[in-house]
């Protein structure tokens, strides 16, 4: 019954984010009081994705390597390059630029992997996605960041890198051997991690909604506009790209929603820990959009039923 209801609320967790960022804008105090334990946060959502890998997700990525390596290679390029056109053409300050180019620059969202399964599509595919892009994050975010967004701002790719490590690779990596190392007794509570994980990215979300209230009123229609053209921009690249390569429909849908999904969740912590709190608005925004516009291709994907993919072996 437990894991059913964390189930539930896992899969649920674009309603939670919205709700919760409401409250946010009426309710900030309790969210800005988090700040201070942002980075704890996040690394345990982390903690919660290393915990939910298998040893079967890294096979399958040496198994057929050629098409997570399109996959992955598309991810870094579509994205980053995609945020600074988008920044550029809208004429964004210097902050938000950063911050959206930021945002792109980011590794998929473990939240596509749930997409990819409600759209039937390669959710084998989706996961190998993920965790290669999150695996390389520590060195392409900071680096694309600084190639593309230092010049309106000072980016330091050390910092970045260094925080990137710290919250992101030290904790998947001792989820992950913590999943190993007791592997029969986590289990039967596997359910738990994700939806902590979940948990903490509507924390992190919804601490930016709190923090810029005043701030995000007058910004607001811009921003909403250029995440939204930035998403919509990425999942139409990511399932032409699958065309491109002539993977069969089932992939081009995984890529649609795995380059489309950002781990805006680190964009924000990012952006808090080294530019500053208006360059964390479009990676808090573009959760909520990317999160909506998935769920919504995920509802219509499912109802059209395709041939059933080879695996990836």
């Amino acid at each position: 019954m437990i894991n059913r209801l964390l189930t539930f609320y896992t899969r649920y967790f674009a309603v939670w984010v919205v709700l919760f960022g409401v409250v946010a804008w009426f309710v900030p105090g309790p969210f800005i009081f988090l700040k201070p334990g942002m980075n704890w946060l996040f690394a345990l959502t982390m903690f919660g994705i290393g915990v939910a890998l298998d040893l079967e997700d890294f096979k399958r990525i040496v198994r057929n390597p050629w098409i997570v390596a399109v996959g992955s290679a598309a991810q870094f390029v579509i994205m980053p390059f995609g945020a600074f056109v988008v920044a550029r053409l809208m004429g964004l300050p210097d902050e938000l630029a950063v911050g959206l180019i930021l945002t792109g620059s980011a590794p998929g969202a473990m939240a596509s992997n749930v997409m990819s399964y409600i759209a039937k599509a390669d959710t084998a595919y989706s996961v190998s996605l993920t965790t290669v892009s999150t695996l390389l994050c520590p060195v392409l975010t900071p680096g694309l960041t600084l190639l593309l967004a230092g010049a309106k701002l000072d980016v330091s790719f050390l910092a970045m890198f260094y925080s990137v490590v710290q919250t992101v690779a030290l904790p998947l990596a001792l989820g992950f051997l913590i999943k190993m190392k007791f592997h029969k007794r986590i289990i039967p509570i596997l359910p738990v991690f994700p939806a902590v994980s979940a948990t903490f990215i509507i924390f992190i979300c919804s601490m930016v909604i709190a923090l810029n209230r005043d701030y995000l009123a007058s910004v607001t229609g811009i921003v909403l506009s250029v995440c939204l053209i930035l998403n919509l921009y990425g999942m139409a690249m990511g399932y032409g790209v699958g065309a491109l390569f002539r993977m069969e429909t089932r992939r081009r849908r995984t890529l649609s929603i795995e380059i489309g999904m950002q781990n805006a969740g680190l964009g924000v912590v990012l952006a808090l820990a080294h530019i500053g709190e208006r360059a964390a608005v479009p990676a808090a925004l573009f959760v909520f959009i990317c999160i909506i516009t998935a769920s919504i291709m995920a509802a219509l994907w499912q109802r059209r039923d395709i041939a059933k993919p080879l695996a990836i072996e």
